[in-house]
């Protein structure tokens, strides 16, 4: 697969320790893993994290081509506060360089990701715009991230309007399905549904569900697929839907089966919430 992976690059920083991520790193770092090619399009500071951060993004293997040095803007900074099951609490720094981030013009990709934590201003919100109507890309894949306070209405209907693929946790299903539907359901799988026949453009919504399982919606074949959670010790939930997501799309776009996308995106976020970094060596053979 080879991926044009669209928003955040930031800071986790933590009380005695800082690890490079956002969703947006996260998720392309994953798919370099599974043997894909990633590009990066972001934007850093010139600043010290900003230096720390391209040299990291060459260590990961992921192309810098389309990462930008914004003059004036500080990086991306988010101070990570887990509570009790190791679930991550978050304070991310407004306008930053990864707000202003400048989209490439040319190229062919397989797919294109980005979050809504990106299009929280209308700079980025345009920038995607482009990407799709330049029609760079084969296909969408969006994982909405829900970050409140930074996402709003025009940026969910965004996502869920140009997605091919979408994903969406237990967690943030209701605030979506508030503002596309207006209303909240008890049921994620009627969620799931009712958001299917709203946007008639989504082939596949990913609706995982944490310690619960996973499931997947064809919306073509309306069917629906599902997958157990991995059993094992949580150290940290950090970057665990960004490898989830990672990991099928990589699958899926490999020509596996949805079912067997499933228990390779589990198997894999499962390792990763058992690590303390959010995205850990690991070799994908093996787990």
């Amino acid at each position: 697969m080879r991926l044009l992976a669209f928003g955040e690059v930031l800071w986790d920083i933590y009380p005695t320790q800082k690890y490079m991520g956002g969703a947006t790193f996260n998720f392309a770092a994953h798919t370099v893993i599974h043997g894909d090619e990633a590009f990066l399009v972001s934007a850093v500071g010139d600043d010290d994290l900003g230096k720390e951060t391209l040299l990291n993004v060459r260590q990961f293997g992921l192309k810098d081509d389309f990462v930008s040095v914004i003059q004036g803007k500080q990086t991306g900074k988010c101070v990570v506060t887990l509570g009790e099951n190791g679930i991550p609490s978050y304070n991310l720094l407004d306008d930053v360089a990864y707000d202003y981030i400048k989209e490439p013009q040319s190229g062919h990709y397989d797919l294109l990701y980005f979050g809504t934590l990106a299009l929280r201003g209308n700079h980025n919100i345009l920038a995607v715009k482009n990407i799709i109507d330049k029609k760079l890309c084969d296909g969408v894949f969006v994982d909405v991230n829900i970050r409140a306070p930074f996402y709003s209405e025009k940026s969910v209907l965004f996502a869920l309007e140009n997605a091919d693929y979408i994903k969406i946790s237990d967690e943030e299903m209701g605030v979506v399905t508030q503002i596309a539907l207006g209303n909240v359901y008890d049921d994620g799988c009627k969620a799931v549904e009712e958001l299917s026949k709203k946007f008639a453009g989504l082939k596949l919504i990913i609706f995982t569900m944490g310690e619960k399982g996973a499931c997947v919606y064809d919306c073509v074949n309306k069917k629906f697929y599902s997958h157990s959670a991995a059993k094992v010790t949580v150290e940290s939930t950090v970057g665990a839907g960004d490898s989830f997501g990672a990991s099928f799309m990589s699958g899926f776009f490999g020509g596996k089966s949805i079912d067997d996308c499933l228990s390779l995106a589990t198997r894999v976020s499962g390792y990763v919430v058992s690590c303390a970094d959010a995205v850990p060596k690991y070799d994908v053979s093996k787990i």
